[in-house]
Formats: C-alpha cells, structure tokens, sequence
C-alpha cells in the first residue's frame, strides 16, 4: 500500500513549487486535486511558450508539476466558488496554496478560515519573502527571492567582474518544494500526535538563504566571503575546472592535496610535477598557480572528458564531467539511482524526472498524466452532491469549468 493513499490534498497553488511540493505527495499515493481559475488555469500551463525556455512537443513543465493530479475549474473570486471549496476543504487532509497573504483573505482561503471548516486540516502556505515584514505581500520568483536575494548570483559568478549568472529554470522552486513537502509531512506527524491539524510554512527566500546557507553564516559569525577571481587568478588549481580533447569541462575536487596530488600529477602523465619545486607543497602550488593551471590544461587537454573522469575514478580521485541537460536522457545511473522514472505519458523517451528521495520497501505510484483544465469538475461535484442540473448552472454562469 502506498504510504499516504487516502490522504486528500487540495493544491491551490500556481507556477512551480507549490505545485511540486503536492506532486510529492502523489507521488506516494496521495489523491491530489489541482483547482485553478477558469479560463486560462494556473498561468504555470503556458509557461513553455517564452523564448528563453527549452521547447519540446510536449508541455514538459506542466506534466512535471501537475502529474497523477485531478483537475478541477473554480473562481474563487465568486462566492458560490467559495462555498464549493469549502466543501472540498472539510474533507480534506492538507491545503496547499502560494498565495499572498493579502490575497488569501480576499479570496476566503486563509488559514483561520479554513482551519474553522477543518481543524484537522494542515494547511501549507509558500510566499517569495515570508509572510510577516514589510514585503509580507510582495510577488517574488526564484530568480528573484531565492536566486539574486540570497547571495548566491553574486557567489557563482565566473568572477567578480562579470554579470551575475542566470539561474536555470526552476532551480529555486523545486528544491523549495522539498522543503515544502517536508514541512507538510512534519505537520502530519504532529497531527497523529495531537489529532489536530496545523499551519505549515516556508519561502523562497528563507530556500535560498538555506542553499547558501555556509556563506551566509560565515558572514554572520563575522567572516568575510571572498568574491570569486577569474580563472588565471584562482586560489587553487586543484579545485578547478578544465577544458579537455573534446571540448568538454571536467570539475577536478582535489582536497587532501598532500595524500592526492601525487596521484594526480602521475594519472595525468606528468610525474615530472610532483618534483618541481614550484609545485613541492600546498603553498608553493597556490603561489605558482597560474604556472600549475597550464601545466594541467595541458595534460588535460590530450584526452576527452569522459576518460579522464574514469582514469582519476579509477585513481580513487574526485572529478565529474560537466554534463549537458541533455545527457541526461543516456544517464543510466540517472535510472539505476531513480533519478529518473518511467512513465507512459512521455511520448519522447519514456521517462519523468521523479520526486528526489525513495522509502525502502514502498512502491512509488506510476507517474500518471497531468489534468486538463476543468478535467474532473464533474466527477468532483457529483461526489460532493451536486445534481448534474446544478453543476450545469454553475457551469453556465462561469462558477466552474
């Protein structure tokens, strides 16, 4: 049996990681019903359509945000949509929403609301800044909240001169998401302690500020982070990333210099390096760095990436290929980590991203296909009561989808 089959979500969230956070949940059973707006539904369906996003035959992001869900169509902005919520809400476990808090309110959607309909209800709530402060009501995308706010734009650039590094696309919200879901099965736990649901929530930007989270404490605990210096003025050789045969980068981690760069020098061809007296101790390698950054570019340079990563693996070295997203489709540790799941719903290659962690002995549920807006509106109502008369007058006057 799947560990929350049984358990009823609402996801009445947009965009990523909301979303994502209740395709967790179904990703172990959960039954998870979408709502979105009529009309257009969660903006998150047309996002594929800009010019800067991968393109594909199939609405990539769309069937990996709102896989194995129900869909249904309702306004919130009309009372009778609000009622038809409500109803949804008494029979429900979690309530996942990205709304502002402002919004919420206006919409009926906010914590004491629903907390009234169902006490045991464990409502989960994701903002860009946090829901108290000055910026409580403030939109923020990863890019913005998560990516430039916490640091880390500044932290990867290739140096301190250059213009701050783009994230890629869902970068923040999907390790967010995790965070949320994690939030969200903390907040399950209480509740079979205590019978009593409860308020769950994060933010992009307390996301962030966790991924960059070393940095920012060293800077809390009175450090400075040093900005990061092009390539021909790097601290360390040994931490660096080279160009080989086939144009390809490798990322090299060499830690415990002393114990490994012998290692190095004789797994590159060039034992000479470890006599040199340029490069005979760790202070005399990042004081002649620039000299040891050519001489490794050069061994480097005489085979393709993917043999070097096997030829320093085989040396018990740390180094890994810089993959292209597309390398991805022939990975097949990717597969055998479940990092990747089949699915019968992707026409390309048969394969889904799948949720990041796995729950020995428990069979995750198949990815299912992503609703259609207003899917299951119908089948939604009917079991809540409704006669197909009044589903069609609701229909009629725009109420649902």
């Amino acid at each position: 049996m799947s560990i929350f089959q049984g358990l009823r979500v609402l996801d009445v969230a947009s965009f990523v990681a909301g979303p994502a956070a209740a395709t967790i949940l179904a990703d172990f059973g959960a039954d998870v019903l979408k709502v979105e707006p009529p009309g257009s539904g969660d903006p998150y369906r047309q996002i594929t359509r800009l010019a800067n996003l991968p393109q594909a035959q199939q609405n990539y992001a769309w069937t990996l945000a709102s896989r194995s869900k129900r869909g249904i169509a309702i306004d919130l902005t009309r009372p009778e949509g609000q009622q038809l919520l409500y109803g949804l809400v008494a029979q429900a476990d979690v309530f996942i929403t990205n709304f502002p808090p402002r919004v919420r309110a206006k919409l009926g959607i906010d914590w004491e609301r629903l907390a009234e309909i169902n006490p045991r209800l464990v409502y989960a709530s994701l903002t860009g800044y946090g829901e108290t402060g000055p910026e409580a009501d403030r939109p923020g995308f990863d890019v913005h909240a998560y990516w430039a706010r916490s640091g880390l734009a500044d932290l990867v650039r290739t140096s301190a001169d250059t213009p701050p590094a783009s994230p890629a696309f869902g970068m923040g919200d999907q390790p967010t998401a995790a965070i949320l879901y994690g939030a969200i099965v903390t907040a399950l736990y209480q509740r079979e302690k205590t019978g009593r649901g409860g308020r769950v929530r994060t933010s992009l930007i307390a996301s962030g500020v966790w991924a960059n989270g070393p940095s920012v404490q060293a800077v809390l605990c009175g450090g400075m982070v040093p900005r990061r210096l092009p390539r021909e003025q790097a601290r360390s050789a040994l931490t660096q990333s080279y160009r080989c045969r086939d144009g390809r980068w490798l990322i090299l981690s060499i830690v415990d210099e002393q114990r490994d760069w012998p290692v190095l020098a004789q797994a590159l061809g060039l034992p000479q390096l470890v006599d040199d007296p340029r490069f005979a101790g760790s202070a005399e390698r990042q004081q002649n760095v620039q000299a040891l950054l050519a001489a490794l570019d050069a061994g480097f340079a005489c085979a393709d990436a993917a043999d070097w990563q096997q030829r320093l693996a085989d040396k018990r070295l740390t180094a890994a290929v810089v993959a292209r997203t597309e390398d991805s489709v022939h990975d097949a540790q990717m597969r055998a980590a479940g990092a990747l799941v089949r699915s019968a719903h992707v026409a390309a290659t048969g394969l889904e991203v799948d949720s990041p962690f796995h729950v020995e002995g428990v069979v995750k549920t198949p990815p299912g296909r992503a609703p259609e807006l207003g899917e299951h509106t119908t089948e939604v109502l009917r079991a809540q009561g409704l006669t197909p008369a009044q589903i069609a007058a609701l229909r009629a006057a725009g109420v649902v989808q």
